[in-house]
């Protein structure tokens, strides 16, 4: 049985942001709901709401709904109309196939002044002897019923003839009641027999004494019965076929079985729809096979490419800050716990939902040196992924060949004695450089060519050696 669930409503609300205490209009058609709750308590502003093509059985829990204007109940299972008392502004109501015999229940709507539009065709009270005449005087302020506008002649007439239609009505509603009594009797035994021929269709398992239980949970199970249990593959899908082909012999049977259009029959034919597809969804688990898990490194180490999830990627080489950025193209809504990022020295891999992406890089990077971040305009994933530095190596103009005897020619190159450089001092002039550290003493003097350099008395220690060249 399906409910109205707070999660039901958000998931109809979404013109209003989900937000549900503010909903003018609802629509839950075609949800399988079988009774009507909550609705009255969570969305206090409806104006309109449609519930057509569903399985309630009851007007229930909508009392509460001051302001609703319209209200689709049509294809339903009601029999009655009640509980409509406080809908004070509901100006067309919509009862169109159901279960309605109880004619006279309309005169609860008398209270519904604002009502307009009232649909009731194809209820079986639609078929009653005086049915328009007997809803036209009882409900004066509608002014279409069935989609056919009611003139003024017409509610005349009604008014006049009113006690003899509703005489014609309390009858017909009385033999129609006794049908119906007869009905439910009728389905409430049919469905004791389906449930007696389900039970007797159920396998049954021996047990060590020999002992057969049609349930194998109530049934005690040796660990010898449990090893011989298990059949072979040739055994178990022959009878997996039978299976099947039991389960198709019953669909037709219960389809080509004649039966009366009723509450009940609605109710038979949405459970067998549910055990169809509930046998079809454990039938589908059964051939399902596991998938072999895919190969992203080869025995011999060899990384794939690999891109399970379909994304679409771009892998850019920014020479400048000398790294890999990888674009990955994620989901913009999918929540970021379910994305993991590995990078490796020769690869990258991210696991996308469980669904791996993986790119062999052209360069080795560092992984601790890695950055994720998701975009939050596109939701992409970028990884930038820092390049290992290589060293650069200068160019010559000669090639030099590196030898075993080199280090031993460089050696004897610096013991050789180093030429020095012979300058005239008679034909070129310098500045005195003992003059230099001396206080007092700023201006430069000019010396001969046959003078020497004489140390000053200040520098006790200074040593004139005749073979370093003088400072130009």
């Amino acid at each position: 049985m399906r409910m109205v669930t707070e999660d039901l409503i958000r998931r109809n609300a979404e013109h209003n942001d989900c937000v549900i205490f503010s909903l003018e209009e609802l629509s839950l058609h075609q949800q399988e709901i079988e009774k009507l709750e909550h609705i009255d308590k969570w969305c206090r502003d409806l104006k309109i709401l449609y519930l057509q093509n569903n399985l309630i059985g009851k007007i229930e829990n909508v009392s509460k709904l001051k302001k609703l204007e319209y209200l689709n109940l049509a294809l339903n299972n009601i029999e009655k109309i009640e509980n409509l008392e406080g809908c004070e502004w509901l100006a067309k109501l919509d009862l169109t196939v159901n279960f309605i015999g109880e004619l006279s229940s309309v005169k609860t709507l008398q209270y519904n002044v604002h009502l307009k539009e009232l649909f009731l065709m194809g209820n079986p009270c639609a078929d009653f002897d005086g049915y328009r005449l007997f809803v036209v005087a009882t409900l004066q302020q509608l002014k279409w019923l069935d989609g056919k506008e009611i003139e003024r002649s017409e509610r005349i007439q009604a008014l006049q003839n009113y006690p003899v239609v509703e005489q014609q009505i309390r009858e017909q509603e009385k033999a129609y009641c006794l049908r119906r009594a007869k009905d439910k009797e009728e389905a409430r035994r049919k469905l004791e027999e389906q449930r007696e021929n389900e039970d007797r269709k159920k396998p049954s398992h021996p047990d060590f004494f020999g002992h057969r239980y049609k349930d194998s949970h109530t049934a005690p199970r040796s660990s010898s019965e449990s090893v011989g249990h298990v059949q072979a593959p040739e055994i178990q899908e022959e009878e997996h076929n039978k299976e099947k082909l039991n389960e198709s012999e019953d669909d037709l049977e219960f389809w080509n079985k004649p039966s009366l259009f009723t509450p009940e029959s609605r109710l038979e034919t949405l459970r067998h729809v549910e055990k169809q597809r509930k046998d079809q969804e454990k039938l589908s688990e059964k051939k399902k096979k596991v998938k072999p898990a895919r190969t992203l490194i080869t025995e011999d180490g060899k990384a794939l490419n690999v891109n399970e999830p379909k994304l679409d990627f771009s892998l850019k080489d920014d020479e400048k800050r000398n790294q890999l950025i990888l674009d990955l193209a994620v989901y913009r809504y999918m929540d970021t716990s379910l994305i993991e990022v590995d990078v490796q020295p020769t690869y990258v891999r991210v696991m996308v939902k469980g669904k791996p992406f993986q790119l062999v890089l052209p360069a080795e990077v560092k992984p601790d040196s890695s950055s994720a971040k998701r975009s939050q305009t596109t939701g992409h994933l970028v990884i930038c992924m820092p390049k290992v530095e290589e060293v650069i190596i200068g160019r010559t103009s000669k090639p030099v060949k590196a030898t075993a005897d080199s280090p031993r020619e460089q050696s004897k190159e610096r013991s050789k004695p180093v030429e020095k450089l012979e300058v005239d001092p008679s034909k070129h002039s310098y500045p005195d450089v003992t003059t230099i550290v001396q206080e007092g003493r700023h201006r430069p003097r000019r010396l001969g060519s046959g003078h020497k350099v004489v140390p000053s008395e200040e520098e006790a220690d200074f040593e004139d050696n005749p073979e370093v060249p003088p400072l130009i």
